[in-house]
């Protein structure tokens, strides 16, 4: 898959660098990636939210990453305007 707004030079040479890691690495480095898009989705709930309790967050965040259905089979209850 490659980057879109990117160089194909810059691309390249990202994809040569993942080549280049050992697996640990890799896995590392996807883990801080997926936390980090964790975090940016929590903050932005939390900033069209921002009176909306722990569960609440945790519903809202489920949508964003995994979509309606799966977070009504989830939590039950999901607000009509998750997104």
């Amino acid at each position: 898959m490659s980057i879109v707004d990117t160089s194909p030079q810059a691309d390249a040479r990202y994809h040569d660098r993942l080549r280049c890691m050992p697996p640990e690495k890799r896995i590392e480095a996807a883990m801080r990636l997926s936390q980090a898009v964790r975090e940016l989705a929590l903050a932005s709930i939390r900033a069209r939210h921002p009176g909306a309790d722990g569960q609440e967050l945790r519903v809202r965040l489920a949508v964003r990453l995994y979509g309606h259905d799966c977070a009504r089979r989830l939590f039950g209850h999901v607000p009509a305007d998750a997104t």
